[in-house]
């Protein structure tokens, strides 16, 4: 079995991505499936895949965006991540609306609970560092 490769973004959709994420001190930026998402509270609201555009929004406003020729995101073909669509190509194009569509996947995600970090097993950084020195 060979191991899956995951699609990067041109510098130009990175780019693209920077200047349509919200300057909002509650978001963060890093990297995602090799790709680049955008963070809030710790839950992932819109992020590269490829030259992809996904966001995560509402059952009704994945709806919309279907309508519009979106997609539901797949990173790992036939298992969408629940809550999350791609939407239309052409996005880096129609800045005005992919705005639009990220404004409204920050609003949607900054009433999620924030995401805990999964704390670490007792003794992991003991054992990791015994294994290092032998």
């Amino acid at each position: 079995m060979s191991p899956m490769t995951m699609p990067k973004p041109s510098d130009q959709a990175k780019a693209a991505f920077q200047k349509l994420v919200p300057a909002d001190s509650a978001v963060t930026t890093r990297p995602m499936f090799g790709n680049l998402s955008a963070f809030v509270n710790g839950n992932m609201f819109c992020g590269l895949f490829g030259e992809d555009l996904f966001v995560r929004v509402s059952d009704e406003d994945q709806a919309k965006i279907r309508k519009q020729g979106g997609r539901p995101f797949e990173p790992m073909p036939g298992r969408a991540m629940t809550g999350y669509v791609v939407l239309p190509g052409g996005w880096q194009k129609k800045t005005d609306t992919t705005r639009d569509w990220i404004v409204v996947a920050l609003r949607w995600s900054k009433k999620l609970p924030p995401k805990v970090k999964a704390a670490k097993p007792a003794g992991s950084k003991a054992t990791a560092a015994g294994r290092r020195s032998r």
